[in-house]
């Protein structure tokens, strides 16, 4: 009855705190987290990037005068004795110039649109780890907390039994001293929680840390085995494309290298006033490439072309690495809760009340009491931890295959 009524009053404190689901969590992390603001930033830039690789040159409008000079005792007509030119100049370029640089502004784009899913998923993989960790914590201290209370409930009832004479004074420093450790547990159980607490508000880019109630439940309703495709993930991984992505820049990068070696042309065209004449004028220049074909510019981005490779492959063994080590830790957690957490919790309480029934017949000690009470409390803490374990083990799992979004 007296557990009953400890549950209400949990129960009540609880409803009283705000609460919280795993969804909420991400969706706040994704919504108001500044990193990622700041990665949204760097998406404009790179649109304005986009955008200006694809303007073309704007015409230039040239007014020029020569042999104007000063008059003096020589009669001097301006308009008669003077050149004019008034003419405009346009840059026409070769090799395909404009749509290569559009092509590797469009490429940073998605680099820039990457490198934001890329840090989205790191958001939310640290959200969705620190919220297991603060669900789990939580878990045991309230584990502890009730452990606690009832705790104090047996040295009440023990220090009556003494006051009677019906117990030894010894046995009610040995009951003091084990609700003392337990206490002491609940202590730091609660440190241990409120500063899980914290790191998923930090994890989620949440400048306060209110208590709250995490209402996505420790335990699986379902659990299936997880199907592990290592290609599949190297294909859905934002790592691997941003990757690619950088190899495909490089490339472009190249590719505008080499067609900026190749020379544009001005040509101009207008009008010309001399000697009191109107006259057209036309023209045409064009650099002439011998000394500087652009070869340093090339040289960089083959370099940058094999560094993008060698990128690649990187990223793609990390990955596989990645998938194979949260394979086998989900596996083995796995194993844990489905075959030996809960046949020996269960043995951990049924020898606790085999103890409590034996200790008020008279056919067991304190002791062997006490032992069985922390006994059961210690497997309790080693579930909710090896609970919380393997949720995490599920959620690194998923981010590795790069099936959670």
């Amino acid at each position: 009855m007296k557990r009953a009524a400890l549950l209400l009053s949990i129960c009540a404190s609880a409803w009283a705190q705000q609460r919280l689901t795993l969804d909420e969590a991400v969706a706040k992390a994704v919504e108001q987290h500044p990193l990622l603001a700041e990665g949204q930033r760097r998406i404009e830039a790179a649109q304005g990037q986009q955008r200006q690789a694809g303007l073309r040159y704007n015409p230039k409008l040239i007014l020029q005068s020569e042999n104007a000079r000063i008059p003096a005792s020589t009669p001097f007509i301006y308009g008669r004795e003077t050149d004019n030119f008034a003419y405009l100049q346009q840059t026409f370029e070769t090799a395909g110039k404009r749509g290569r640089r559009v092509e590797l502004a469009s490429q940073g784009l998605r680099g820039a649109e990457l490198e934001l899913s890329v840090l989205r998923r790191q958001v939310q993989r640290s959200v969705v780890l620190a919220y297991w960790a603060a669900a789990g914590a939580q878990r045991m201290y309230e584990l502890l907390e009730e452990s606690r209370k009832n705790f104090q409930q047996i040295v009440e009832y023990h220090e009556i039994r003494v006051k009677e004479g019906a117990m030894a004074e010894s046995d009610l420093l040995r009951v003091r001293l084990e609700a003392g450790r337990i206490a002491l547990g609940a202590n730091n159980a609660k440190l241990d929680a409120s500063r899980a607490r914290i790191e998923l508000f930090r994890a989620m880019g949440q400048t306060q840390f209110p208590a709250v109630l995490f209402s996505d439940p420790l335990e699986l309703k379902e659990d299936r085995a997880m199907l592990v495709d290592a290609l599949a993930a190297l294909e859905r991984r934002p790592e691997v494309l941003l990757a690619r992505a950088r190899l495909e820049q490089a490339r472009r990068a190249l590719a505008l290298a080499q067609a900026n070696a190749r020379p544009n042309y001005e040509a101009l065209f207008g009008y010309k006033r001399t000697a009191g004449f109107d006259t057209v004028i036309a023209g045409l220049q064009v650099d002439l490439p011998f000394a500087n074909r652009n070869q340093g510019n090339i040289e960089t981005a083959a370099a940058e072309i094999k560094a993008a490779e060698s990128n690649v492959a990187a990223t793609e063994a990390i990955v596989r690495a990645e998938v194979e080590a949260a394979q086998a830790e989900y596996q083995m957690r796995r194993q844990q809760v489905r075959e030996f957490l809960g046949r020996i919790r269960a043995e951990a309480a049924e020898t606790s009340k085999i103890a409590q029934a034996a200790y008020r017949l008279g056919g067991a000690d304190l002791l062997r009491l006490l032992d069985a009470e922390r006994l059961r409390i210690e497997i309790d803490q080693l579930n909710y931890r090896a609970m919380m374990e393997y949720r995490q083990s599920i959620a690194a799992l998923e981010f590795a295959l790069g099936v959670r979004p």
